[in-house]
């Protein structure tokens, strides 16, 4: 975090005024080195020509290529010409992992390789915003080079995979989830339900905003299912969050 404070207090502690796409570059370098811990010349390809054209960085570490980087003037808002751009350069490259930025904004995105290519926005954050900080450094820390270098961005990856809609709704309309709430549905209301019948509710638990409000939780069992329960591990852990150093 320390270094990241050190970056805002060094480009946007003052009026920067107008910076071309040339001087945001410059802005550019010292995140990728300053920030994020890569290696100036050794690990950051600047001018890095994919088919006769070029990207404004290409990150590799001992000739792994883990992500690209477009870089837009300080001044301009990122738009989605922009974005088919550097998403155009990583599918030319085979490289799965592209940043795009105009030194205020940094959007991490993940290729998609299907018919068509296709993109996937993970996170976005402000590093100009000393109110977010906090927040950018929980988001950089996956782009940095620690990160990185052990597979980082395929947790990441894995992780927002694992969240997505079609992911949870698979795993609800899976038949040990439909028998458990068939069970569960008889002994509380004293029917039987159809397999059907319950995924038309799950459908509308899915597609339709659901007041949290008045969800009724249901309670921990008492006595030898309760004690059972606090065998069972109740978290999952993750590997420790790492610096944005």
């Amino acid at each position: 975090m320390g270094n990241l404070k050190a970056f805002q207090k060094k480009y946007f502690g003052k009026k920067l005024g107008e910076l071309d796409e040339s001087g945001t570059r410059l802005l550019v370098n010292d995140l990728l080195c300053m920030v994020l811990g890569f290696i100036p010349i050794e690990e950051i390809k600047t001018e890095y020509m994919i088919r006769g054209t070029y990207a404004d960085y290409m990150v590799a570490i001992k000739g792994n290529r883990h992500f690209l980087v477009e870089v837009k003037s300080l001044g301009l808002n990122l738009s989605d010409k922009h974005l088919r751009q550097v998403i155009e350069y990583g599918a030319n490259e085979g490289v799965d992992w592209a940043v795009l930025t105009n030194g205020r904004e940094v959007q991490l995105y993940r290729i998609v390789f299907d018919k068509p290519i296709d993109s996937k926005l993970i996170f976005k954050v402000n590093v100009e915003d000393k109110a977010s900080l906090k927040d950018a450094v929980e988001k950089l820390q996956h782009l940095h080079r620690d990160s990185v270098t052990k597979k980082g961005l395929d947790l990441l990856w894995n992780r927002f995979t694992a969240l997505e809609t079609y992911t949870i709704a698979g795993l609800l309309y899976d038949n040990s989830v439909l028998n458990f709430l068939r069970r569960s549905l008889k002994r509380k209301f004293k029917n039987k339900f159809e397999k059907d019948e319950i995924k038309d509710a799950l459908t509308q638990v899915i597609c339709l905003e659901v007041d949290m409000d008045r969800v009724k939780m249901t309670r921990k069992p008492k006595g030898k299912s309760a004690r059972a329960s606090k065998s069972l591990p109740s978290q999952i852990t993750e590997p420790g969050a790492l610096p944005v150093a």
